[in-house]
């Protein structure tokens, strides 16, 4: 199947270097061009985007704005925003993973993680950019009031659905595992990881793996750790 790429960059030189990049793969296709958030939102729904590659800061509607709206949006719950960023340690990739991001790549990463980021996302992994670690993420996840723990109560409550084998692929997948080294570790198969991975997604109401993530350090499941 033909993934489906929509480049969304105030940039017209970027763009254009994204597009020839992005054909030159069998299994993708570019189907849109947007300068700009609000376009970029019209564009995902028309023209069935798979994957929007979404500049942070645009005119007009920014990135983070027009991911907000994508998540918030039923008829796009097929679209995988994933956030492209100059500078990886970015105030604003929080806000993004928050807003519905699948993850972020850094403007200067090598054409293979691009090509690899988009396959990522579009198959609903969380994708975090091969420079961003655990620890990067969980300072990010830690930014906030600095007078409390980052905890949000209404989501603590929300685990209270898991399963406590939910809740341990759940910690598993915020620190970044995949489904076969999450099986690995709590010994069993694969496609059972995977069955506890949607029916949390399902619970917590997260669009995708990225989300759960999310979930897991603003409800306290677990810690960062700011080093």
């Amino acid at each position: 199947m033909t993934i489906r790429v929509l480049l969304a960059d105030d940039q017209a030189l970027l763009r254009s270097a994204f597009r020839v990049l992005v054909d030159s793969e069998p299994d993708m296709e570019v189907v849109g061009e947007a300068a700009d958030g609000a376009e970029a939102v019209r564009l995902a729904g028309e023209q069935r985007a798979d994957v929007v590659l979404m500049d942070i800061r645009m005119p007009g509607t920014d990135g983070l704005a027009a991911t907000r709206m994508i998540s918030a949006d039923a008829s796009l719950a097929q679209v995988r925003v994933v956030i492209l960023t100059t500078f990886e340690v970015d105030d604003y990739v929080v806000q993004a993973l928050r807003a519905g991001a699948s993850g972020f790549l850094g403007k200067g990463s090598e054409p293979e993680e691009l090509l690899a980021a988009i396959r990522i996302a579009a198959g609903g992994e969380a994708l975090l950019s091969p420079a961003a670690t655990k620890g990067l993420i969980a300072r990010f996840l830690a930014q906030g009031d600095p007078s409390d723990d980052g905890r949000d109560p209404a989501r603590a409550r929300r685990l209270d659905a898991l399963t406590v084998r939910e809740r341990e692929v759940l910690v598993q997948v915020a620190g970044g595992h995949s489904n076969d080294e999450i099986a690995e570790r709590l010994a069993v198969s694969p496609l059972t990881v995977k069955t506890h991975v949607n029916r949390a997604m399902a619970k917590l109401g997260a669009r995708d793996r990225a989300q759960l993530v999310v979930v897991a350090y603003e409800s306290g499941l677990v810690r960062p750790r700011v080093e």
